[in-house]
């Protein structure tokens, strides 16, 4: 498969829609006077699985042939994409075999069991994931879904954007954060197909800024992996690198502390849960107030799955 082009994505909606909520998009007039500029908030975090990764993950199941399919699926995740595999395995009828850093969320773990995925645990290295994940794929036989670089992945994610334009008309701008890419590179093309004057923009953790680093070198960099926003610790994928180096123009980085006050600010102003990864947008648009001023600005709320107990320790740090 080639990057998915806007007949894709419209098919990869269609295929999904059955699967999915077709989420809100909520707007705050407390946090649009912090900001200055008028946010339109696409909320993934009511999304099944509790994030935007039930898209893609529902679309590359469902474009797998059936032979395939009935070996099982497979893949390596810290949380959200093991879920979403999880779940569109499940719906399908087929096995599904989930390689988790022993350090995920327990949260995204119950998840994961939930929808009768078998866990492997493996070290928080991105080696261990990869040999663990090689290693289930040779006794299994099952078809690897890889969390972000993979087109049909790619072409799910994307829809989230679409329906954003599709409800909030004439946006200045979209944000979206960046661990591996998926769901930026796939808003990216959905931008570019539906809502081409919109410009892209990137949020990523300072403590992982190798999509910035990346941007600036030209070649993608490995990532540091310091930041609570566990979510965004993956560096960028030969497929959605050059996705996102053509047709985004700028990633801002915030550091944990910015991530913590944007994260605050939407539990109390939006009464909404959020992880960490998901209000690194509005941590950047809040950094960044000048870039974005008077604009209107759309902001993909990646996921809820958060541990609560950890949050509010956070917040109240």
């Amino acid at each position: 498969m080639s990057i998915p082009n806007q007949q894709t994505i419209q098919q990869a909606h269609a295929r999904i829609t059955p699967y999915i909520h077709r989420t809100p998009v909520m707007t705050s007039a407390g946090i649009d006077e912090q900001a200055g500029c008028q946010l339109y908030f696409k909320c993934e975090n009511f999304q099944k699985i509790g994030a935007f990764k039930a898209r893609g993950a529902m679309n590359a199941v469902l474009s797998l042939s059936e032979s395939a399919r009935a070996k099982g699926v497979a893949t390596h995740s810290s949380g959200n994409h093991a879920q979403a595999i999880a779940r569109a395995a499940k719906i399908m009828g087929v096995k599904s075999y989930i390689v988790m850093p022993r350090t995920a969320p327990e949260v995204k773990k119950r998840g994961v069991r939930g929808f009768d995925g078998e866990i492997f645990e493996c070290e928080p290295t991105l080696a261990a994931r990869e040999s663990t994940l090689a290693d289930v794929i040779r006794k299994t036989g099952a078809t690897e879904i890889h969390p972000f670089n993979n087109y049909d992945v790619i072409a799910g994610q994307a829809t989230a954007a679409k329906e954003l334009f599709e409800e909030a008309k004439d946006l200045d701008v979209i944000i979206a954060p960046v661990g591996g890419g998926g769901l930026l590179s796939g808003t990216a093309l959905a931008t570019k197909y539906f809502s081409p004057a919109t410009q892209v923009f990137a949020a990523e953790p300072a403590g992982a800024d190798d999509a910035f680093r990346s941007m600036q070198s030209g070649k993608i960099e490995p990532s540091q992996s310091d930041s609570i926003a566990d979510g965004l610790l993956t560096s960028l994928g030969d497929k959605t690198f050059p996705i996102i180096r053509e047709l985004v123009k700028e990633v801002i980085t915030v550091t944990d502390a910015e991530i913590v006050a944007a994260m605050r600010l939407i539990w109390e102003r939006m009464k909404i849960v959020v992880e960490p990864s998901c209000a690194v947008p509005l941590a950047a648009v809040l950094k960044s107030k000048e870039k974005f001023k008077g604009k209107r600005v759309g902001i993909i709320l990646s996921g809820g799955n958060v541990d609560l107990g950890r949050a509010l320790k956070l917040m109240t740090e």
